[in-house]
């Protein structure tokens, strides 16, 4: 019976591309109007005017070093196939932005398990801590999350500002206004693509993050990319040099005392809505796919409604998301967050696809993570940024990205931690989900380093009898699977923390230090 379910959960799976399709017509919007659709008028004509020459001598340059990374990369990266190579290639001109996942950016594994630094590339090269803080004291420098309660310390978090409270006022219509947004002619639809926002408010996590970072990067100063852009460069950082890098950027100039109210401030509050529908259209889709029976504490859209209608409300709410990103006015923007909608289908083809080896390995497992849950914080934390008036590849901009990228990640291995440790009615959702999908999380990757029997259990994904008991035994007899699963998110909380203290400090960076060490000891 449970081989049954767990097959047609695979067939469903194989059947749903919609999220995809939605994902590429977005994209092309955003990339149409190539790089000059990513430059504000300032910024069009102090730095592309500059760059134009440059750009096709470096051309044959990049796309020759692309290919030679491209080659290393892929001999030991089992990335999902989305796009094929050729048709990528026809989707990109000589001057359209081309992102470059966060995991190639940022460090994925702690140097005692194999990690490395990634080289300096656009979207990752301004990662100077002194820059934005220069005569400014700062007097959480070098904060460790191990000194506070919860963690090993004596500190307590509760003298850094409450990330909840901060916000409170900001997002107490969220839920009325997330609903007029949603709304349609049609009963069925609307009802469905309105529940989470009308019954569950769950934790609004992720407008949460967008608000705090907004009020955060305010009180940063944009840094001139001019001075950045040295022919130097331009031979050796791909298209365009680095024009491109120091593109995107709203034509607008915010500070703390302006911020509150100003359009800006708006268009940042928007992403956050539109970031929460995103996510709401995913957990619809999933829990489809997964034949879930309750989410958030309530029963889930498919099981009050059916199939057919959970699906066309996830495609809904992705359509009208889609149309609020593009009332943004910012192509890069568009293109950001076009490619999180992307990474969440690429998250369910690698779970999906990936081979039975693969299943193994921990960085596998981390990409998944990446895609399914860690790119849309990431790549919203990049374009509150630019929301806000920071270049792409500025220290700002870099500094919200790597927060975003390790704060998911983190926020990801507690979540498979705790479907080990705790009830289905503390967490809202089945205990054990994973499992029953096939899945292995870090903690059954740790403890089948430590028991290689488990090995074959995870690359046929539990489908024999037997085999879920057994790694459960496993698991539970282990003296260091789940610690290191926790240390792992405790390695990410701290990365991401390490990022928010390269931003100048404001009561809003310190209360998403907060939240980061929230994310770690929570219990559901």
């Amino acid at each position: 019976m449970v081989d049954a379910r767990q097959n047609r959960r695979i067939k469903n799976r194989a059947m749903m591309p919609a999220r995809f399709v939605l994902a590429a017509s977005v994209l092309a919007f955003g990339s149409m109007n190539g790089v000059e659709g990513f430059l504000s008028p300032q910024t069009h004509s102090n730095v592309a005017s500059q760059s134009s020459e440059r750009l096709m001598s470096t051309i044959v340059v990049h796309e020759t070093k692309e290919k030679a990374a491209s080659t290393e990369t892929e001999s030991f990266r089992p990335n999902p196939v989305v796009v094929s190579a050729e048709a990528e290639a026809l989707s990109h001109s000589a001057t359209t932005m081309k992102l470059t996942p966060s995991f190639d950016l940022f460090q994925m594994l702690p140097e005692d398990e194999d990690g490395h630094i990634p080289a300096p590339i656009g979207g990752n090269r301004q990662r100077d801590g002194t820059v934005l803080k220069v005569g400014t004291p700062d007097s959480l420098e070098g904060l460790k999350l191990t000194d506070y309660k919860g963690l090993g310390g004596k500190q307590k978090i509760e003298k850094l500002p409450d990330p909840f409270k901060m916000v409170e006022k900001e997002l107490k219509p969220f839920s009325d206004s997330i609903k007029e947004l949603v709304s349609t002619d049609q009963p069925v639809l609307s009802m469905a693509a309105k529940h989470f926002f009308e019954k569950r408010h769950g934790k609004r996590f992720r407008p949460t993050i967008v608000q705090l970072m907004a009020k955060a990067v305010a009180a940063a100063t944009p840094e001139d990319g001019v001075d950045q852009i040295t022919t130097d460069h331009a031979e050796t950082q791909g298209i365009g040099g680095m024009a491109w890098e120091w593109s995107g950027a709203s034509d607008v100039r915010v500070t703390p005392s302006n911020h509150q109210g100003s359009d800006v401030w708006r268009k940042q509050a928007q992403l956050g809505q539109i970031v929460e529908m995103i996510h709401v259209a995913s957990l619809i889709h999933d829990d489809v796919l997964d034949e879930a029976d309750t989410r958030r504490g309530g029963e889930a859209v498919h099981k009050l409604y059916s199939n057919k209608v959970a699906v066309l409300a996830g495609d809904y709410l992705l359509a009208r998301a889609s149309v609020l990103l593009a009332r943004l006015e910012n192509t890069a923007v568009v293109q950001i967050m076009a490619t999180a909608l992307e990474s969440l289908v690429a998250g369910e083809i690698m779970q999906l696809k990936s081979p039975p080896k693969a299943l193994l390995e921990m960085q596998s497992y981390l990409r998944k993570s990446y895609y399914k849950t860690a790119s849309l914080i990431c790549y919203a934390c990049r374009s509150t940024a630019l929301l806000g008036g920071h270049a792409y590849g500025s220290t700002v901009a870099t500094a919200c990205e790597e927060f975003g990228f390790h704060l998911g990640l983190a926020y990801q291995i507690q979540d498979d931690i705790l479907d080990f440790t705790a009830a289905a009615s503390v967490l809202g959702k089945p205990a054990l989900a994973d499992m029953d999908l096939g899945l292995s999380t870090a903690p059954i990757l740790y403890a089948a380093q430590e028991y290689p029997h488990l090995r074959p259990m995870v690359m046929r994904r539990f489908k024999d009898k037997g085999d879920k008991q057994t790694a459960l035994e496993a698991l539970y007899k282990s003296d260091t699977a789940m610690d290191k699963a926790t240390n792992l998110a405790k390695y990410h909380a701290q990365k991401a923390v390490d990022a928010l203290l390269r931003l100048p400090q404001s009561d809003s960076r310190d209360a998403l230090i907060r939240l980061t060490h929230l994310v770690i000891t929570r219990k559901k």
